[in-house]
């Protein structure tokens, strides 16, 4: 590169408030970013709206947040873990996984410095498949039109656990796609997946445009193989999907679950963590209006719930100085 070009980079750095450490771009502390998930998810709405109250006081402490959409969970822990993010929102199993280098962080090794700010909406896997495909069971995916879903989404992670105690691979469907959430609702309408799958918090837009467009139904997802996942696995706890949400499925489809967690590390400032934490909970009504799935947070479950990592030193005193924590 051109030195006049190299300069001019590095200005435009300073400028948006990120510093060059050993030749890798880290977000500034004042200038916190949050990773998030694809726009029409539940991850994305969290990072903006956790944005939206840091950023309506920064004039009190002088920080700035963003929240652009990412590839998800697993994403994320890798955004956090090389300085591309300050925070990210995964699902709690994937917080587990990273702090202890389990598969699929397992190439990376343990993250001991992962710690948790506190937690958000409760998640399902969800498996939506077009009614006209006949499936009624999660052993009737095989042979089908599956959507997998994006590398480093957490959907991704939880149907291959699944696959692997069902002792499926990709052969076991006759197609086997990684579109990403965004995708899936148009990829169902036009006949070209017969399945989409999420690991997401309800109601959810693109789930929402699914079952508005085309004639589609939950797969409840139990068995025998299920009961051995939640057996063996902690971090999954039975969930379902809440009945007479979207069209044509009254009833409530039983599943598994967790919770979805924001993250961050020792490395970020306690500061930094004290004020996101603060202008949040300061407006934890206001935050509770931004989504559907926020609507029934409770602040005792969002600092106990799903955290598979310690909490944040920052986090910490804020929930001390409430009298939450001892």
């Amino acid at each position: 590169m051109m030195k006049g070009k190299t300069l001019a980079w590095a200005l435009c750095a300073t400028l948006a408030g990120v510093s060059l450490t050993g030749g890798q771009a880290v977000a500034n502390d004042r200038f916190m970013t949050i990773g998030t998930g694809g726009q029409t998810g539940v991850y994305y709405a969290a990072g903006q709206s956790i944005c939206r109250f840091v950023n309506r006081t920064s004039s009190d402490h002088g920080l700035r947040c963003n929240a652009p959409s990412s590839g998800g969970g697993i994403a994320n822990l890798n955004g956090i873990r090389s300085g591309e993010y300050n925070f990210g929102v995964m699902q709690s199993d994937h917080q587990y996984k990273a702090l202890n280098g389990l598969p699929p962080f397992e190439a990376q090794g343990a993250m001991p410095e992962l710690r948790s700010v506190f937690s958000i909406q409760s998640e399902v896997f969800t498996v939506l498949a077009r009614r006209d495909a006949n499936i009624n069971s999660l052993e009737d995916l095989q042979g089908k039109r599956v959507n997998l879903g994006n590398p480093g989404s957490g959907q991704r992670d939880t149907l291959e656990e699944i696959m692997a105690e069902q002792g499926w691979t990709r052969r076991t469907f006759s197609l086997a796609t990684e579109l990403r959430p965004a995708e899936q609702a148009s990829a169902l309408n036009d006949n070209n997946i017969d399945v989409m799958t999420y690991f997401v918090g309800h109601p959810n837009g693109a789930i929402q445009e699914a079952t508005t467009t085309v004639d589609a139904v939950f797969v409840p997802i139990t068995g025998p193989a299920i009961d051995r996942l939640l057996a063996e696995r902690s971090y999954f706890t039975y969930a379902e999907i809440p009945g007479g949400v979207y069209r044509g499925n009254d009833e409530p489809t039983p599943s598994i679950g967790g919770r979805a967690v924001l993250s961050t590390t020792t490395a970020t400032d306690p500061e930094v963590v004290y004020q996101l934490v603060k202008s949040v909970f300061d407006n934890i009504d206001r935050f509770r209006r931004l989504h559907p799935a926020f609507a029934d947070l409770s602040e005792q479950e969002m600092i106990q719930s799903g955290l598979s990592a310690p909490l944040h030193e920052g986090a910490a005193r804020y929930y001390r100085e409430r009298g939450w924590i001892e």
